[in-house]
């Protein structure tokens, strides 16, 4: 392996290679989130990052519009989220044969340290897209496997529960018995055909070769991308509109020696790393443990402006009870001075409390869209197989400044009660919601 093999090791006698076997499946993860974060870092998502993501009125107004305060953050993220899938790796690795995979804890601690080259294989190289795309295959073949798993198993549930039935002696139950042997059979071949082109059948240092080398080409990819910065220290709290920047070590080529590696020691199996998560300030709504409640706030306003329908009793009771208790005072406040100066069945006014909901939800939701994902991503991570790019915190509400958000969260409710109310539907009335 490039990198690996002919550094200067000593030799030492070679373990009996051995294949994946159950360990495809957590494989299959893994890999799926070393493509991920390959994708991540591609072109088109480095713009769409800076030209989109980074400029969009959500995240500049909330959040930052320094640049490179944002950037800072992305590439600390996505650093963490490499870190995470070299941890993976490296419990892999320790199951390998070949000396340098064996140690690759060791290996990515030197490279985070920047005295041991990433090799030769680049981003985007012709190399480097055939192993990814090889790898995609891999993945794809093990989550047909892991479907087909599943499928047998619930299969044989019916087959203990129709052996059962078929001691009726029913001339139907045996018929529909004896077919579901046949599609048994049939499934327990699919699976055996899986198993030959899936990891299932890989061998520890092959796959392990193969996820070492993209870490590495995405490590140096993203300190290629995102330059020398400096990293944000994360026994700091990171408030909006400003933070220090990130930075990694100038690479140099050298010899190293086997000794232990404490780089994953803090990252015991199943548990994340999310010193990027935990670094938003007590002034931002993810420091205060609100992004999530926030985003299923303004998501929930959202259809209800889109809802041409009464809103039930029942439905108001729970809306209200998602708000914090100063957001409601700040609600009512609001609402009561409105509905005083406004008169009942105002059409001209409801369209314009409408048009005014509409603009803010406009660079409101698509934040509240992005912290939900987040989530989601992160939730389902253990048993997916999605490579697809994934969402980062700068996008999110979670380094959102509180104040501000509140602020345009009380306007949305005060503007759909507004509108709601002069339409003749019931949302929120001042006197009896409040």
């Amino acid at each position: 392996m490039v990198g690996f093999k002919h550094i200067g090791w000593l030799p030492e006698p070679k373990k009996e290679g051995n294949n994946l076997g159950i360990l495809s499946f957590e494989t299959a993860k893994t890999m799926s989130r070393l493509i991920s974060l390959y994708k991540s870092v591609s072109d088109e998502e480095i713009s769409r990052l800076r030209n989109d993501v980074i400029r969009s009125k959500g995240v500049a107004f909330l959040n930052s519009d320094d640049e490179g305060f944002l950037l800072g953050l992305a590439c600390a993220e996505r650093l963490e989220d490499l870190d995470r899938a070299a941890a993976a790796v490296a419990r892999l690795g320790k199951k390998c044969s070949d000396f340098g995979l064996e140690r690759f804890d060791l290996v990515y601690k030197e490279l985070k340290e920047g005295v041991v080259s990433s090799g030769k294989l680049r981003y985007g190289s012709s190399a480097a897209e055939r192993k990814i795309r090889k790898i995609e295959r891999l993945v794809a073949a093990t989550s047909g496997l892991h479907g087909a798993v599943e499928s047998l198993a619930e299969m044989e549930v019916s087959e203990r529960k129709m052996k059962q039935w078929k001691s009726r002696d029913s001339d139907l139950q045996k018929a529909n018995y004896d077919n579901l042997i046949q599609k048994l059979e049939i499934q327990r071949r699919e699976i055996r055909n899986f198993k030959e082109i899936s990891l299932w059948n890989k061998s520890f240092d092959k796959c392990v070769d193969l996820m070492a080398r993209v870490v590495l080409v995405v490590h140096r990819r993203i300190c290629g991308l995102f330059g020398p910065r400096k990293r944000i220290p994360m026994k700091e709290k990171v408030f909006p509109h400003s933070g220090p920047l990130l930075t990694a070590s100038k690479p140099v080529m050298v010899r190293f020696y086997s000794r232990k590696s404490g780089l994953f020691e803090e990252e015991e199996e199943g548990v994340r790393t999310n010193r990027i998560f935990h670094s938003a300030g007590p002034e931002t709504v993810g420091g205060s443990g609100l992004a999530l409640r926030y985003a299923n706030v303004i998501l929930t306003a959202e259809k209800y402006l889109d809802s041409d329908v009464a809103i039930s009793h029942v439905e108001r009771e729970s809306f209200y009870e998602m708000l914090p208790e100063n957001l409601k005072i700040l609600v009512r406040a609001k609402l009561s001075k409105n509905m005083r100066c406004a008169e009942e069945g105002d059409a001209l006014l409801a369209e314009g409390w409408r048009d005014a909901v509409a603009e803010i939800l406009q660079w409101l939701a698509p934040v509240a869209d992005d912290t939900v994902r987040w989530q989601m991503e992160r939730s389902f991570e253990k048993t997916r197989f999605d490579a697809r790019p994934t969402a980062l915190l700068l996008q999110t509400l979670h380094f959102a400044d509180r104040e501000k958000t509140e602020a345009a969260i009380a306007e949305i409710l005060v503007g759909l009660s507004c509108v709601f109310r002069f339409e003749n539907r019931r949302f929120v009335h001042c006197e009896e919601f409040y």
